[in-house]
């Protein structure tokens, strides 16, 4: 291995030595798709330490994450079809050609305004692949971000409510819709509905600039802390969660709210 290497470069050094004959089998044996899961996760544990704000662990998460496309390079270029140096390539030549306010001429005020340019410029990028204003969102989003996306993508060429009032109303609607189902007992319009309620909270959302992927996980996060305060305080005083009524857990669940 070449000692003066350093950063990036050793970086790459590293994965190929991994990759070849004499180095790691479990490296060696990985494919794109059996890496699929790690680099989710990797992105969710960079996530948890921007959330934790630790710099330290950031760094560390970071690097985990940015040794995903490495690793997936490293497998292209065996097989002939991309090395990381085209990956980087790629990505330069696309930052550069989608800011011609920054690198060109061109005159851009506002994000809007950019935001507006930037899509004008992808879409003229895949031509005939993006047939419709939906087009572009990647199938495998979780739910909430794949609706957020869907509404804003709709949004930007005038099918948007506009007053906040209208998008309350419509979530209203959608709750009166999905209590009626209740009665009913069909499960299948039970769900249906749900979905119309969920969609529309997630519109109401994005209407107000809000992100309700994380407005949900910020929601879990407190529930878990405030939970893990009930379970802690009763184990302190030798008990256990089946040994507490409903009406205790929630006088500590309150606690813990106070505590916030």
């Amino acid at each position: 291995m070449n000692e003066g290497k350093k950063g990036f470069d050793l970086l790459i050094e590293i994965m190929r030595r991994l990759r070849a004959p004499g180095g790691c089998p479990w490296d060696a044996e990985q494919t794109h798709e059996s890496l699929k899961r790690y680099l989710v996760e990797e992105c969710y544990e960079v996530i948890e330490a921007i959330d934790t704000k630790d710099p330290g662990n950031l760094k560390e998460e970071l690097g985990d994450l940015m040794l995903q496309p490495v690793f997936h390079a490293a497998i292209a270029e065996e097989h002939g079809e991309f090395t990381i140096e085209d990956v980087l390539d790629t990505v330069n030549e696309k930052l550069i050609r989608r800011h011609p306010h920054v690198f060109g001429e061109e005159v851009i005020k506002t994000s809007d305004e950019q935001v507006a340019n930037w899509e004008r410029i992808k879409k003229s990028e895949k031509g005939a692949e993006r047939k419709s204003a939906l087009s572009g969102i990647p199938p495998h989003l979780p739910a909430l971000m794949k609706a957020h996306k869907i509404t804003e993508k709709a949004a930007r060429v005038g099918f948007d409510w506009e007053h906040t009032d209208q998008v309350f109303a419509k979530v209203l609607e959608e709750l009166n819709e999905f209590q009626e189902t209740l009665t009913e007992g069909n499960q299948e319009r039970m769900e249906a509905e749900l979905g119309d309620l969920l969609f529309a909270i997630v519109n109401l959302g994005r209407f107000l600039s809000l992100d309700t992927e994380e407005a949900l996980r910020k929601t879990i996060n407190r529930f878990i802390r405030r939970f893990s305060h009930i379970e802690d305080t009763l184990h302190a005083a030798g008990r256990t969660l089946q040994e507490a009524s409903l009406e205790e857990m929630d006088i500590l669940w309150e606690e813990a709210k106070r505590k916030e």
